[in-house]
This record gives C-alpha cells, sequence and structure tokens, in this order.
C-alpha cells in the first residue's frame, strides 16, 4: 500500500466492501452524530465519507482539526445502510471506518467556506486564490476547459490539421482594445506587446505554405471596464 493512498476519494464502491483501503485529502466537513464522527474527505477526484469511533486513540485530536485539514486515512470499507446511502456521491454506498490516521497539513482559520457556494468578494476570493481553486464549481469550470480544448486538439488532428505555436512577445498592432507592454531588458526604453491576436502569425504561416493550421491562442487585450461597464465584460470574469 502506498504511503498516502491505495485509492482516491472518488474511486471507491460498493464492490470494495471488505477491503483496507488508505485515502488522502482535504477535511471538506465534519458531523458529530452522538459521539460518533464523520468526516467527508475530499481531493481531486471526489470525496468519500469517514466514520471515526470515539474508542480510537486519535478520536480526541479531531477537537482542534479545521477544515481543509490534509489528513490520511486507513480503514475498512463498509456498505452504508440503506437509509444513509447519498446518491449524490458516486462513492454514497460505501464508508470507510478509520483504523489509522496521520494529519499531513494542519490548516489555520480559513477567510471563506470552501464547502458552500457563498457570495465572497471578488478581491478576497483573488487573495486566496489557491482556496478559491478547491470550490466545486470552479475545480468542474477548469477540467470542463481541459476536456473541452482536449476534444477540440483531438478532432481537429483527425481532421488533418495541425497545431503550430505563434509568439507570445512581439510588436503592437492595431486592435479593439489596449496593449500590454512588457519591458525590454536588453533595449532599455522599448517594451514588447503581448499579442491581442495570432492573426499576423497566422498569416505569415498561409503565405509561407502551412496548411491546415489551427491554434488554441492566448490573446492578451486591456479591456478592464469602467465603473458603468458590465462586468461580464471584464477579464477578471473568467473562472467565476
Amino acid at each position: 500500500m502506498h504511503k498516502f493512498r491505495s485509492h482516491t476519494c472518488g474511486q471507491l464502491r460498493k464492490e470494495h466492501v471488505g477491503q483496507q483501503a488508505r485515502i488522502s485529502g482535504w477535511i471538506h466537513s465534519v458531523r458529530d452524530h452522538g459521539g460518533i464522527i464523520f468526516i467527508d474527505l475530499r481531493d481531486h477526484y471526489g470525496i468519500t465519507q469517514v466514520v471515526v469511533d470515539p474508542k480510537r486513540d486519535f478520536y480526541q485530536s479531531l477537537e482542534k482539526w479545521r477544515v481543509e485539514t490534509v489528513v490520511c486515512f486507513t480503514g475498512s470499507i463498509v456498505a452504508r445502510t440503506e437509509t444513509t446511502i447519498n446518491p449524490k456521491l458516486p462513492t454514497g454506498e460505501i464508508e470507510m471506518v478509520a483504523e489509522q490516521m496521520e494529519v499531513l497539513g494542519e490548516a489555520e482559520q480559513i477567510p471563506f467556506q470552501i464547502n458552500q457556494e457563498e457570495q465572497t468578494p471578488e478581491n478576497m476570493r483573488l487573495k486566496y486564490r489557491f482556496l478559491d481553486l478547491r470550490r466545486e464549481k470552479i475545480h468542474k469550470n477548469i477540467m470542463l476547459r481541459s476536456k473541452v480544448i482536449s476534444e477540440m486538439r483531438r478532432k481537429m488532428t483527425d481532421l488533418g490539421f495541425l497545431e503550430y505555436q505563434t509568439p507570445i512577445l512581439t510588436s503592437s498592432s492595431p486592435e479593439g482594445a489596449r496593449d500590454y507592454l512588457v519591458p525590454s531588458r536588453i533595449h532599455p526604453g522599448k517594451f514588447y506587446a503581448l499579442p491581442q491576436a495570432p492573426q499576423q502569425f497566422k498569416q505569415l504561416l498561409m503565405v509561407a505554405g502551412f496548411d491546415r493550421y489551427f491554434q488554441i491562442a492566448p490573446c492578451f487585450r486591456d479591456v478592464t471596464p469602467g465603473p458603468t461597464a458590465h462586468p461580464a465584460n471584464s477579464t477578471s470574469s473568467i473562472w467565476k
């Protein structure tokens, strides 16, 4: 068994009942039901419910744990009763009865809740972006983007297209927004511009005879809205 896990927190199913397993992740939530502690443990792949019996020697240390503490549990996988099955979770038919526990990273008080879709001020979200990225909605958005781009690349390649990478540092070109500028280290007082579109480089490739070109290109446009602009037009609205 690996030092940190034998399974992910989204992997265990009913066919694993009776087996020993080890999982690691963030404490998503803690519930006390008459002395027995129920912990939802979360990682990139999902959530598994862990049950901690009061007889365990590490039970008392639960009092000082905070959500988002990173913990490794080893224990037995048991089936939930019909009345306690959680149909909202892929792992909702099972739970782990903890036999061993190791704290891998203790969390401090977090500035906003990860397990709730509360309205957190944007400046707070950006300051603690590493926490914001753990929220379910943001996490799913980023994974969806990766899957969409991967599928686009696969389809374009199947059609005979090739992807070429165009430069990021270039000269300024007239577009519909302001450029982002990068000062040159070699030429003091001069600047590169970040491309607002790969248009000119794409045309160079076409003139040079490259057929069936595609690119999923990063574009940089300074379109920060004014006080009357709609928030949807702001670059900072990405990944909301």
